[in-house]
């Protein structure tokens, strides 16, 4: 058993969280459109096709935009394929058949049956500034235009008022289909960006940007004046990453949110440019030799690495949490997050013919989205730590325990949520307030398993919210929190 502390003084306030750091996004990869959200030929699909299993958890945590086409996808994706009659096509991306079945139409009834903003990522890497515009003005335009005809006689009178726009994916890497060098890139964001805005000028737009210095000067140096968001992209361990290493890599996410505040600080952009943290996971794509599979034989089974459900344990919950705490920590600078992906891969939600896991990420994001209030307190966190070999040879420090404090003034309703990142051991906490008194305190709710490698799968749902939890009382602010696990606690002030 360990000892820590957090010091709770609510005159200290960060900032306010945006509900945009509830995102989310998807991209035509394995399942999760087609088998994903969208299954026509599925029992569990509504009319148009979507699977209401799948509306109905999303509902539940409510995420606040959804990202789509991509991801790598889209820099391959003509949006114009994929409205009124459907041009299948190859995808050079993931290397199998497109059919174009769900397009713009689709993910905007999607995003409307969920109740989300829809976030569109334009074709940056063979596509070209005019047709970003071309797609602006099919979706936002009232009448005026071809597009916007177009989208009247595909039968949608109205338009679809998208706010967020992306110029590209990743698209200083060399895997990324149309890869662009600084200077070439801040040439074609600002171009892109001024075709679109003279279509619509309220939009904002976001532009693929990295932890580079040099990449960001050429970028804000030329395009500045006309992007709205820095889009940044982070993912930390491959499928089979244990759990202690995947917590020495918890706090990375802060690490660059930090440095990224540094260098728009240096261009004298911070605070005027957010960053959009719009792809995010603590695994990527893990799909072994897929470069080597001859295109022809690129298919269900070896994409389906991805989807071993016993791959997601207490250790993407704990990541999910510390990443979530870094952003509410950060908040005046990351005002939207989006995680990849919404379902299916590794995503939060998993689909099966008769319905639906919910995967350990899931409940992380069901108590902050609907737990956590508006304002984030900047509050003391003393903590012991312990020490995990990353696979290099150095040892990472990490820390026991790691928090976020929220306030909902409304309500005044105090949230306090404490991760226990050791896989063995418990650590007690002790909660110090300044000059306030506590009213009542709710059931506490904490996300944990057996064990540090507890997963959920189909019949068996080894990881959830439960209530009850360990007693928390005012009067004794000893909080006993028990290893790998999340904890909520809610205090209600007077």
């Amino acid at each position: 058993m360990k000892e820590a502390s957090i010091h709770v003084d609510l005159d200290r306030v960060i900032g306010f969280r945006n509900p945009l750091l509830f995102g989310h996004f998807i991209e035509h990869f394995y399942r999760q459109v087609y088998g994903g959200i969208y299954d026509p030929s599925s029992k569990l699909a509504d009319r148009d096709g979507f699977r209401s299993d799948v509306i109905d958890a999303l509902k539940r945590i409510s995420p606040s935009v959804i990202r789509w086409p991509g991801g790598c996808f889209a820099s391959g994706y003509h949006w114009q394929e994929g409205v009124g009659e459907r041009v299948p096509f190859y995808d050079t991306a993931w290397r199998i058949e497109e059919s174009n079945a769900f397009g713009t139409d689709e993910f905007i009834a999607f995003c409307r049956k969920v109740g989300t903003e829809p976030y569109i990522c334009a074709n940056a890497g063979t596509g070209s500034p005019e047709e970003m515009g071309n797609w602006v003005e099919y979706c936002n335009l009232p009448v005026a235009g071809r597009w916007a005809r177009l989208r009247r006689e595909n039968g949608f009178s109205e338009p679809y008022g998208v706010k967020y726009w992306s110029i590209g994916n990743e698209n200083y890497g060399e895997w990324e289909i149309g890869a662009k060098e600084p200077d070439e890139w801040a040439r074609f964001v600002r171009e892109s960006a001024k075709m679109m805005k003279r279509v619509d000028p309220s939009i904002q737009i976001l532009a693929a940007s990295k932890l580079d210095l040099d990449w960001n000067y050429h970028l804000l140096k030329q395009a500045g004046h006309m992007i709205n968001w820095l889009s940044v992209h982070g993912y930390w361990a491959e499928g089979d990453t244990p759990y202690d290493l995947c917590m020495a890599r918890s706090g990375s996410p802060d690490q660059i949110i930090t440095q990224m505040e540094y260098i728009l600080g240096a261009l004298g952009f911070l605070g005027r440019i957010p960053i959009a943290f719009d792809e995010w996971n603590l695994r990527m794509w893990h799909i072994p030799g897929f470069h080597d599979i001859p295109p022809h034989e690129v298919n269900g089974s070896s994409l389906a690495a991805n989807e071993d459900n016993s791959t997601y344990t207490m250790a993407d919950a704990l990541f999910c949490a510390r990443f979530l705490n870094a952003c509410f920590r950060h908040c005046n600078t990351v005002k939207m997050a989006n995680f990849a992906p919404v379902v299916n891969t590794r995503g939060a939600i998993y689909t099966h013919e008769k319905g639906i896991v919910l995967r350990p990420s899931y409940h992380v994001f069901d108590m902050y989205a609907n737990y956590t209030g508006d304002t984030v307190i900047d509050a003391y966190v003393k903590t012991p730590e312990f020490t995990v070999k990353e696979q290099a040879g150095w040892d990472v420090t990490v820390p026991y325990m790691d928090a976020v404090v929220t306030h909902d003034e409304g309500s005044k309703r105090l949230s306090i949520i404490v991760s226990n990142l050791h896989r063995d051991h418990s650590i007690e906490v002790e909660i110090c307030f300044f000059n306030r008194e506590i009213e009542s305190v709710a059931p506490v709710k904490v996300i944990t398993g057996e064990t540090a490698d507890s997963y959920n799968d189909i019949g068996n749902a080894a990881v959830g919210i439960t209530t009850g939890g360990a007693p928390f009382s005012p009067e004794i602010p000893i909080f006993h929190c028990s290893p790998h696990s999340i904890s909520l606690i809610q205090l209600q002030l007077k």
